[in-house]
């Protein structure tokens, strides 16, 4: 009978949460360690089916999903197994830094900041990571990457010269080319982009959108996976070199939402949250002088009808069910980085950890 009652008991809970239906409104997140190590910092977070993937401040690393509560949440050291692939690159020594990755067909593209830029490609059964190209340059800092398909890939960075840096593959990512500063708007003054959280880019089909940051916080747009490009003004914050824009994030082609602010004052609320209806040509501050301030990312919510997003900081996560006209505050935890597996369930990362979050 004990053992009855113990699989009866058994099957309500499986059944609970095979059933389990969000609320409409979320109230609070659960977070789950599922990754530890405090010597490093995790700015770039993607995964599918099987695996968790990452790029930090020495290495990029690959979890197992399926794995991860049989795993000890303590262990960061299994490497180059099924479980857990970790791989250090170095350069004169040094370990080098990635702040933006990309997974295509389970393909690890990863490049990383400052000088020399080097962008790898890590084929999905492989443990050597390919070099697929390089840039040497005393201003170089690649910032974000993204893909439109299987083919064809974008990242950016602060200027080199005379406008945002950009590169662009059209083979799969075996080779890239930068991008002419004659075909590009020119940079102003100061302006730049920030490694905050692999969110500077945004695509929705072939449309692309770049925020880029500092002095000046502009969006660059392309309606044709980067061949020609234009450049729309935003009122969030800027005139320092730590304002503006630091995440974007499109829910279709019409609807975005961006933020950021200034790091170094993360409780300043004004103007630091910006949102567009027409695609990103006109951008409207809302909850201005309302909390959150600073925010390193924000995303939106699938299936939400471009009215719920999530926004992470390292002062914590906030939601808002309005389209951004109203946040509220859920956990003091910090954050870099937020992705999505659906409408209740997503992946956060930040300095020395990883976690799941489960909104409710």
């Amino acid at each position: 009978m004990k053992n009855l009652i113990l699989l009866l008991c058994f099957v309500a809970i499986v059944s609970c949460k095979d059933d389990y239906k969000r609320p409409e409104k979320i109230s609070k997140v659960a977070i789950t360690p599922i990754l530890k190590d405090s010597t490093v910092s995790i700015r770039a977070l993607e995964f599918n089916e099987e695996y968790l993937f990452y790029g930090a401040s020495d290495h990029i690393g690959k979890r197992a999903l399926n794995k991860e509560l049989k795993l000890s949440l303590d262990d960061f050291k299994v490497s180059n197994g099924k479980q857990h692939f970790k791989n250090v690159m170095t350069y004169d020594d040094k370990p080098l830094n990635f702040r933006a990755i990309e997974i295509v067909n389970g393909t690890m593209f990863a490049v990383t900041i400052g000088n020399p830029a080097r962008l790898y490609k890590l084929a999905r059964k492989s443990t050597n990571p390919k070099l697929v190209y390089e840039e040497l340059h005393e201003n170089v800092f690649y910032d974000s990457m993204s893909f439109w398909n299987e083919q064809e890939g974008i990242a950016m960075g602060d200027p080199t010269d005379g406008c945002i840096s950009i590169i662009i593959t059209r083979d799969g990512g075996e080779s890239w080319t930068k991008l002419s500063c004659d075909d590009l708007p020119k940079a102003i003054e100061g302006e730049a982009a920030f490694a905050a959280s692999d969110t500077n880019i945004t695509i929705v089909g072939d449309e692309t959108w770049i925020a880029t940051g500092g002095m000046v916080s502009r969006i660059m747009y392309s309606s044709d996976k980067g061949k020609s490009w234009e450049v729309y003004d935003t009122p969030i914050v800027q005139g320092k070199p730590t304002t503006g824009m630091y995440s974007l994030d499109f829910y279709d082609a019409k609807n975005g939402f961006a933020i950021g602010g200034d790091y170094t004052k993360p409780n300043d609320t004004l103007s630091n949250k910006i949102r567009t209806q027409d695609g990103g040509k006109t951008w409207q501050v809302l909850a201005d002088g309302q909390s959150p301030g600073y925010r390193s990312c924000v995303q939106y919510i699938p299936n939400s009808n471009a009215q719920e997003l999530v926004t992470v900081g390292f002062k914590g996560i906030d939601y808002s069910n309005d389209g951004g006209k109203s946040w509220e505050h859920l956990s003091d935890e910090g954050f870099y980085i937020i992705r999505f597996l659906n409408d209740s369930i997503a992946y956060a990362a930040g300095r020395g950890r990883i976690s799941k979050l489960i909104f409710r």
